[in-house]
């Protein structure tokens, strides 16, 4: 059975950093985009960053872009997002996915696995 689980999120002040880590099992991801989505309470679950199979290649949302990081670690099958100088509007459940078939996309139906979210609160 596939299996993401996700963790490091936590209550932080505005200004502050959190690394989020997301945990794969069942399965190797390496050939896999894995990505990082946030939804905050009321709204829909929005697209935050991807990273591809190899790691080579990264896109951001333009909310996010120049403080966070995505990464991986596939000899672990683990992603990270590493998040920096974070703003209320960061405050969001955060859920990594990953995608077997499509490469760098940003649309939730393109992926075909979800980790249970983990929740990141940002205090002003």
């Amino acid at each position: 059975q596939v299996q993401l689980v996700e963790s490091g999120g936590g209550v932080v002040q505005a200004g502050g950093s959190l690394i989020l880590s997301c945990a794969a099992s069942g399965r190797t991801f390496s050939s896999a985009s894995m990505g990082w989505f946030g939804q905050a309470p009321g709204k829909e679950r929005e697209f935050v960053a991807v990273i591809s199979g190899s790691g080579g290649s990264t896109y951001y949302s333009d909310s996010v872009k120049g403080r966070f990081t995505i990464s991986r670690d596939n000899a672990k099958n683990t992603m990270y997002l590493q998040m920096n100088s974070l703003n209320a509007g960061d405050t969001a459940m955060y859920y990594c996915a990953a995608a077997a078939k499509s490469n760098l996309v940003t649309v939730t139906w393109a992926y075909d696995y979800w980790g249970q979210g983990t929740q990141v609160t940002v205090s002003s």
